[in-house]
């Protein structure tokens, strides 16, 4: 019950700000302020990037708002900014010492998540992919661990993954893993975040 409460309170944090700055956005899409224009536009681009690497926060409504509105002038740092916080997270998640985050799981009532964290926590990063794949009792699991990285990039594009913790949810839970060196998922978030930008830009 209070990570459910904490994730709705977060969504509903998230929708109020991306609401606020898309707001703000219309408001200065006709004025010829460029100073105020260039300070709203870093403003929401620092925001979203904080907001992304938040779990279970809807910023990229900020984001494909910005290509909505400034198309392909802001391609390019709307992709930056989504890269850049999807790493934030991840480095986030694979600082975070596994017994704290198990703590914390044990806090809240999710005693078999903490159990689970628990068992994993020894284990190098080989033995944690066995134990995913021998022990796990829903069938699909195997299959998308040893496709971790394909499945990492479905669900990063999955509409409506902000249930199970949205963009920034799904990339600390990657750190977490221990699964996902760096520089593969960093070419493999680089991958995945493309294709609107990219046709964005083309578009012109």
């Amino acid at each position: 019950m209070i990570v459910v409460s904490g994730a709705v309170a977060l969504y509903v944090a998230g929708r109020l700000i991306a609401g606020n700055l898309i707001d703000q956005f219309s408001g200065l899409l006709h004025a010829h302020d460029e100073p105020m224009l260039h300070t709203a536009i870093m403003t929401a681009t620092g925001a979203y990037v904080v907001l992304m690497a938040i779990p279970f926060m809807p910023a990229v409504e900020i984001g494909l708002s910005m290509l909505v509105i400034f198309g392909s002038k802001i391609a390019f740092l709307v992709y930056v900014s989504t890269v850049s916080a999807l790493v934030l997270a991840y480095l986030v998640g694979r600082l975070l010492p596994v017994a704290l985050a198990a703590s914390a799981f044990g806090l809240v009532g999710l005693t078999r998540a903490r159990d689970f964290l628990d068992r994993l926590a020894p284990l190098s990063a080989d033995e944690r992919i066995a134990l995913l794949v021998h022990d796990m009792p829903v069938r699909l699991v195997p299959t998308l661990v040893r496709h971790r990285y394909l499945a990492l990039a479905v669900l990063l594009n999955l509409p409506g993954n902000v249930v199970i913790g949205g963009g920034g949810g799904i990339a600390m839970l990657a750190g977490m893993t221990r699964l996902f060196p760096l520089p593969a998922y960093l070419l493999t978030v680089a991958l995945a975040v493309a294709p609107v930008p990219l046709v964005v830009s083309l578009a012109g």
